[in-house]
C-alpha cells in the first residue's frame, strides 16, 4: 500500500545493505522470497517475535486474574495497594516506550530486543520468588520496563525483516492475532493455574516463555540497521517519560472515583503540560527523540488515534463483560475465562486472513471495516440478557474480537508503511503506545456504567442485577458508538491521503 510519501526501495542484496566500517556487523537478513509464503528463516523470526508479543500480552491479564490470591498470599494491606501489582507494570511500559524506541536506533533493534527478553525473564523469576509485597511490586516494575524494551524493538524488527507488502501484512496479522490471544488466554490461564496450583506458577509460566523467546532471539539472523542515530535527546527523553507517566497514572487511577480528584487530575494535567513542553523541545533538537516530521505524518498521527479507539473500546468492553459474567450471571472466574474463548478464536481466525484483505483492499479500508465490525459487535451487546445466554454472549464478543484484530493489524500497517529505515524504531514504539494510553477507555466506560447503574438504582448502595445490567449496557453501547464513529472518521481523514 502506497502512502503520500514515497515508499523505500526494495531491499538489494545483503552485501549491498551492509554498512561500511566498524558497524558492518549490523548486516541485512537475506531478501525475503516473493509472495506471502515464509521460508524457514522467516518462520524463526516470526515465531520469536510473536512469542515475545504473546508473553507481554499474557503478562497483564494473567496477573489481573490472580490478584485476589496474590493479596492473600503476600499479605497486601488493602485492595488499593494490591492494584499496584498490575499498575507497577503498566506505568513503565507506557512511559518508557518512546525512550526505548530511540535506544533501539542507537544500539540496534536486535540487541535491545534480546536485552529486553533477558530482563523480562529474570524479573519474572524474581516475581515468582517474591516473599513480600515490596519485592513483588519491584519485580513487576522490572517486567514493565522490559516490556517497553521488547515492544518497539519487536515491531521494528518485524518491519525490517519482512518487506512492505504481502509478507509484512501476513506477519503483522499473525502478530496481532497472537497479541489478542495472549490477553484472552491470560484470563483463562490465570484462573486455571491459580485454582489448581498457586499464583507463583503464573510467573513461572512467563519465565518459561522468556527462555523460549531468548533462544529464538539469539538465533535471529542479522538485519540491516541504519545507524543514523548518534546521540540521545536527553531533555526530550525526560519530558516524554514523565509526561506519559503522569498521563497514564492519572487515567489509570482516576476511573474509580473520578478524574476531577486532585490525585488524578494533577498527574493528568502535569502530564499534558510536560508533553506540550516535549513538542517544543523537539522542534529545536538536532536529533529529536521523536521527529516532528514523523509525528505530523497523517498516517502516523491518525493511525495512532484509531489505535487508541480500538484498544480503548475493546479493553473497556472486555472489563464490562467480566463484570457482566460475574456480577450479573454469577459465573466463576474460570467460567468467565472460558467464555472469552469465542473472542480469542475470532481474533485468531481474523489474524490468519487479514493479510489477504490488506493485499486486496488496502490498510485504510480494512481499518474502517475493522472498526465498523468491532462497533457493531459491541453495540449488539445491548441484547445480553439478565439470565445466561451463551449464544448471544459468544456471538457478540466474537464479532467484537474479529473487528478488533482487523483494526489493530491495519492501523499498525498504515502507520509503519512508507517509513524510512532510520525512523522504523521510533514508529515501532509509537505503534505500541495506543494499547497503554487506551487505559482511558477502560476508566471512561467503567465510569459510564457505574453512573448509569447508580441512576437506575435511585442512589442505592446495593443495586439490583437489573440495575447493574442497565449500567453495563450503557457502557457497551457507548463503546460501540465510539468505534462506529471512528470507522466513519477513517474514510474522512485517511482515505484521501493514502491512495490504494
Amino acid at each position: 500500500m502506497a502512502v503520500t510519501e514515497s515508499s523505500p526501495p526494495a531491499d538489494p542484496t545483503p552485501e549491498a545493505l551492509a554498512p561500511p566500517g566498524p558497524s558492518a556487523a549490523r548486516q541485512a537478513a537475506p531478501a525475503p522470497a516473493a509472495g506471502s509464503a515464509f521460508a524457514a528463516r522467516e518462520w524463526l523470526v516470526l515465531i520469536t517475535l510473536c512469542c515475545a508479543t504473546f508473553m507481554c500480552g499474557l503478562d497483564f491479564s494473567i496477573v489481573t486474574v490472580a490478584l485476589p490470591d496474590i493479596g492473600s498470599g503476600l499479605g497486601f494491606s488493602s485492595t488499593g495497594t494490591l492494584q499496584w501489582v498490575a499498575t507497577a507494570s503498566l506505568l513503565p511500559s507506557a512511559s518508557l516506550l518512546p525512550l526505548f524506541a530511540r535506544v533501539a536506533d542507537l544500539i540496534g533493534r536486535k540487541r535491545l530486543f534480546t536485552l529486553g527478553v533477558v530482563v523480562f525473564t529474570l524479573f519474572s523469576l524474581g516475581a515468582a520468588l517474591a516473599n513480600s509485597p515490596g519485592l513483588l511490586i519491584a519485580a513487576r516494575i522490572g517486567q514493565g520496563t522490559a516490556a517497553a524494551m521488547i515492544a518497539p524493538a519487536a515491531i521494528a524488527l518485524m518491519t525490517g525483516y519482512f518487506a512492505e507488502g504481502p509478507q509484512r501484512a501476513r506477519a503483522l496479522g499473525l502478530n496481532g492475532a497472537v497479541m489478542s490471544l495472549g490477553f484472552v488466554l491470560g484470563a483463562l490461564g490465570g484462573g486455571v493455574i491459580t485454582s489448581g496450583f498457586s499464583w507463583r506458577w503464573t510467573m513461572v509460566a512467563l519465565c518459561a516463555m522468556g527462555v523460549l523467546a531468548l533462544a529464538g532471539a539469539l538465533a535471529l539472523p542479522a538485519i540491516r540497521e541504519s545507524g543514523a542515530a548518534h546521540r540521545m535527546d536527553i531533555p526530550g527523553a525526560i519530558l516524554a517519560t514523565f509526561g506519559l507517566f503522569g498521563l497514564v497514572y492519572g487515567i489509570s487511577t482516576g476511573g474509580d472515583q473520578g478524574w476531577s480528584r486532585p490525585d488524578a487530575f494533577g498527574p493528568i494535567a502535569g502530564g499534558v503540560l510536560l508533553l506540550a513542553a516535549f513538542l517544543l523541545v523537539e522542534r529545536r533538537h538536532p536529533e529529536p527523540l521523536v521527529s516532528l516530521s514523523v509525528l505530523n505524518r497523517p498516517t502516523v498521527k491518525w493511525s495512532g488515534l484509531f489505535g487508541v479507539i480500538t484498544f480503548g473500546m475493546c479493553a473497556g468492553t472486555t472489563v464490562l463483560l467480566s463484570l457482566y459474567m460475574q456480577d450479573v450471571l454469577g459465573f466463576s472466574a474460570l467460567q468467565a475465562g472460558l467464555s472469552y474463548l469465542g473472542e480469542g478464536a475470532a481474533a485468531t481466525i481474523g489474524g490468519l486472513f487479514v493479510a489477504k484483505l490488506l493485499g486486496r483492499f488496502g490498510g485504510v479500508k480494512v481499518l474502517a471495516a475493522g472498526l465498523l465490525i468491532q462497533g457493531a459487535g459491541t453495540v449488539m451487546m445491548f441484547t445480553l440478557p439478565q439470565d445466561a445466554d451463551l449464544t448471544a454472549l459468544l456471538i457478540t464478543s466474537s464479532v467484537m474480537g474479529l473487528g478488533h484484530v482487523f483494526s489493530v493489524v491495519s492501523f499498525i500497517t498504515v502507520m509503519t508503511s512508507g517509513v524510512s529505515e532510520e525512523d522504523q524504531g521510533v514508529v515501532g514504539g509509537l505503534s505500541q503506545l495506543p494499547q497503554y494510553v487506551a487505559a482511558i477507555g477502560v476508566s471512561a466506560l467503567s465510569a459510564i456504567a457505574a453512573a448509569r447503574t447508580l441512576a437506575l438504582a435511585g442512589g442505592s448502595s446495593a443495586p439490583s442485577r437489573a440495575d447493574t445490567l442497565g449500567g453495563l449496557h450503557a457502557g457497551m453501547v457507548t463503546a460501540g458508538i465510539v468505534a462506529l464513529v471512528g470507522s466513519l472518521l477513517v474514510g474522512v481523514v485517511l482515505r484521501k491521503r493514502t491512495p490504494a
